[in-house]
């Protein structure tokens, strides 16, 4: 089972010099997590959703990128492909091939793989995470932060009951997000009464206006945002079994529901192509 196989060949990509708000047309456009960045056609960075979230001021694609990113060769093996992803933490491999960018592995990608490999193992504890949810009506900007402090793709939304209304992701906050305009003032003024006609009394008092463009979220509740028709699985579902609800559904994560369907653990993808490792080794 090698990368060829089942990496994306058409690549959706971004060129140096750029701009940041045709990046999150096409992350809206897709709803793909990142796009790989080129420089004369060659590979130079990664640039994702939570880039765009955590740096919502910076326009320049130069800054906003991962540079150099860990690629990949055609013929690897796909379990090689998911040691490297789950190692570093990342979604997506670049595939190079001569130096030039021929392709694109994802952790959906594996997923695909995994649902076609019928590994039967319980998934349990040994790839579900420990999770929090929020309220329904939290509002969506701080949904964002809470996002970006805990370092979690989805989170469950409960009402005040405590049952599972639906699960709200970083693509659905890319997807409701817009690009805000406004004037930032930044002040020179250290209040002295110098009236010497130099640059230190230039500088001392005016202030400089300049314009800031950020990508905003609007302050509306979660529930207005959040993916309602949420697919659940038990504890003792199978591995591959959840990798082809997945691969249906065409989400990143599963709630893990107990026996009176109370949210216990979320089931994310990142954690499911764990298993493509541990088949590794047996």
């Amino acid at each position: 089972m090698l990368v060829k196989d089942y990496m994306t060949s058409d690549v959706v990509h971004v060129d140096i010099p750029g701009n940041r708000d045709d990046v999150l047309k096409i992350l809206k456009r897709t709803g793909i997590s990142g796009v790989p960045v080129l420089k004369n056609k060659k590979l130079v960075g990664i640039i994702t959703r939570k880039d765009l979230l955590r740096k919502p001021e910076e326009t320049q694609l130069g800054l906003l990128m991962t540079s150099k990113p860990i690629t990949i060769g055609p013929d690897a093996d796909i379990r090689e492909a998911a040691r490297l992803l789950v190692s570093h933490r990342i979604r997506r491999l670049p595939v190079v091939e001569d130096n030039k960018l021929i392709g694109l592995i994802s952790v959906a990608d594996l997923i695909h793989a995994i649902a076609q490999m019928k590994i039967k193992d319980e998934i349990k504890d040994l790839y579900t995470s420990t999770t929090f949810a929020l309220w329904e009506d939290t509002p969506l900007p701080l949904v964002g932060r809470v996002m970006e402090i805990s370092g979690v793709d989805a989170i469950p939304i409960l009402n005040s009951d405590s049952v599972l209304q639906g699960i709200i992701s970083e693509r659905d906050l890319i997807r409701h997000s817009s690009i805000e305009d406004s004037v930032g003032v930044s002040d020179f003024s250290n209040g002295t009464d110098d009236d010497e006609w130099t640059w230190e009394s230039i500088r001392d008092n005016h202030s400089i206006s300049f314009g800031i463009s950020r990508v905003q979220l609007p302050n509306r509740p979660v529930k207005l945002a959040m993916v309602k028709n949420v697919v659940a699985v038990p504890k003792n579902s199978e591995v591959s079994e959840c990798a082809l609800k997945m691969r249906r559904s065409r989400v990143d994560q599963l709630p893990v529901v107990n026996g009176d369907k109370r949210l216990s653990a979320m089931l994310f993808d990142r954690e499911l192509i764990r298993a493509l490792c541990k088949e590794d080794t047996e």
